[in-house]
């Protein structure tokens, strides 16, 4: 008997002779694409109405769609109206004008058409056979931001070295962390539980979920409070006096991570002397740039990174301020063969005449899952329809933008600027006046839920030396020095409610 699945909501040419589905139709994917290029340039046009931080309460979504998928095909229009009215009010807009919270991921028309393109071809590029191109184009992509950040030689893929798409830094990290513990292993240095990794407090808490990960013991994963009086940066001296005590009592210094561009407060580590460190004990430092590693493309932020001459791997988050679509996360090693030691993996099924002769790099063995995505086209699509001087130029008006915002904060004496401006970054703090028993804490997270809460801005917080300290990070596509100005006005009345209230 003949079996047919017919839909009056398919047009003839989305079916086959005998009725069978036809989900790539050349011209049905030409007519909705264009459907929904229209509706991603309508919400990008009005962007600025919606709230910045999503305004509904948790589990809202059950109340607006089935219980059980739909057994017969649904017209496009029916679900672009159910994404205008149900998942929309669901959606914090990281592309809004308004949003300052966290750090940026950007997006761009560049890293859209990437992202189709990659979607369009949809391959799985574990190894060099699966898709040539897709490894090729990823080993020249990498080499050219290498090259803008003016990284060692041993970085580039004609040595040792060369770069590998990740999905985040996390990924990024522990891929390192777990190529420098079995590095330490293969020579019989120690026992795993030995083997000791050091960080400040500021460092981000990815790495701790590596260490926990790699089966490094807790009280192994050594946290070195930052101060102050360092700009929270991770004093050399201490960590030196930290791993002394630790070899005097048998233990194996093994792992330093570095940061330049903390997430509290974008404090930069100083990678010179910290490398020194590192190199006299033997350690593997990681240096972690995820946010302001792309800032260093421009000659006068290179030096943040001077130092990485030490580094045995450096990475950073094309998809955060480098206008690539998440998920892009760009990690260089000085020694590509230390993660294929750790993370290679050969069963029959994938072994082919290129990988055997050694002719080619299998991205398979540099990290942790098997499939990979074609992610070097968005970057790729973004450096050539952008070019240099303009990415560079992008990110030297967000750092106007926040020295802005630091000239407003400083011309209001009721708040203060807590750290010095680094990169795109501004952390301040509403002062508490006199008369009130409340240290700032209170005072400024309820400052911040009361800015959130309108919906024009979102912002984020961290917590310094004590102090509830505000964060306003510059970095969104489409955010101007208007932008700056009524996120700035918005945060004084609100201040000027809240203050006025505890005087009565």
């Amino acid at each position: 008997m003949k079996i047919t699945w017919e839909s009056p909501l398919l047009p003839p040419s989305a079916t086959t002779k005998e009725g069978a589905l036809k989900p790539m139709d050349a011209e049905q994917l030409r007519e909705h694409a264009h459907r929904m290029v229209d509706f991603i340039a309508d919400y990008y046009k009005s962007i600025e109405s919606y709230p910045v931080l999503s305004q509904v309460e948790p589990g809202y979504l059950h109340e607006h769609l089935p219980d059980s998928a739909p057994k017969h095909p649904e017209k496009l229009e029916s679900i672009l109206d159910d994404i205008q009215q149900n998942i929309i009010p669901g959606v914090t807009h990281w592309q809004s004008p308004g949003y300052f919270a966290y750090y940026p991921s950007n997006s761009s028309i560049a890293g859209f058409l990437g992202e189709m393109l990659s979607a369009s071809f949809n391959i799985v590029g574990f190894s060099w056979v699966a898709s040539p191109a897709a490894t090729e184009l990823e080993v020249i992509v990498l080499d050219w931001v290498a090259k803008l950040l003016k990284l060692p030689k041993q970085f580039l893929s004609s040595g040792h070295g060369g770069g590998v798409i990740q999905g985040t830094a996390s990924e990024a990290v522990l891929v390192a962390l777990l190529a420098a513990r079995d590095k330490m292993l293969k020579i019989g240095k120690s026992s795993l539980g030995n083997l000791v990794v050091y960080a400040s407090d500021q460092t981000h808490s990815a790495l701790q979920k590596a260490c926990q990960i790699a089966g490094i013991h807790p009280e192994n994963f050594r946290v070195i409070k930052a101060y102050s009086s360092t700009n929270y940066s991770l004093d050399p001296e201490v960590l030196r006096k930290t791993i002394s005590l630790d070899i005097s009592t048998g233990l194996i210094p093994f792992f330093l991570c570095a940061t330049v561009g903390t997430t509290s407060s974008a404090a930069v580590d100083p990678l010179s002397a910290l490398g020194k460190i590192a190199k006299a004990y033997g350690m593997w430092l990681h240096i972690d740039a995820a946010y302001a590693g792309s800032a260093c493309i421009c000659p006068e932020y290179r030096h943040y990174i001077d130092g990485i001459e030490e580094a045995d791997s450096f990475d950073m988050n094309a998809h955060k301020w480098l206008l690539t679509n998440f998920d892009c996360s760009l990690l260089w090693v000085k020694d590509r063969s230390a993660l294929v030691y750790s993370l290679s993996t050969n069963p029959e099924f994938l072994k082919n005449k290129a990988s055997e002769e050694g002719k080619v790099v299998d991205f398979k063995d540099l990290q942790i899952p098997l499939g990979r995505r074609f992610r070097s086209l968005k970057l790729w699509m973004v450096l050539r329809l952008y070019g240099v001087e303009n990415l560079q130029n992008y990110m030297r008006n967000h750092i106007k933008l926040a020295q802005q915002f630091v000239e407003f904060v400083n011309s209001d004496p009721r708040f203060e600027v807590v750290t010095p401006q680094m990169f795109s970054l501004v952390c301040f703090y509403l002062r508490p006046p006199p008369n009130i028993q409340d240290d700032g804490y209170k005072l400024n997270k309820s400052l911040l839920g009361a800015v959130n809460s309108s919906g024009k801005i979102f912002m984020s917080h961290t917590v310094l030396s004590g102090k509830f300290v505000l964060r306003l990070a510059v970095g969104a596509p489409l955010t101007e020095e208007r932008h700056i100005k009524e996120a700035w006005e918005l945060i004084q009345e609100q201040a000027s409610i809240l203050l006025g209230s505890l005087s009565l």
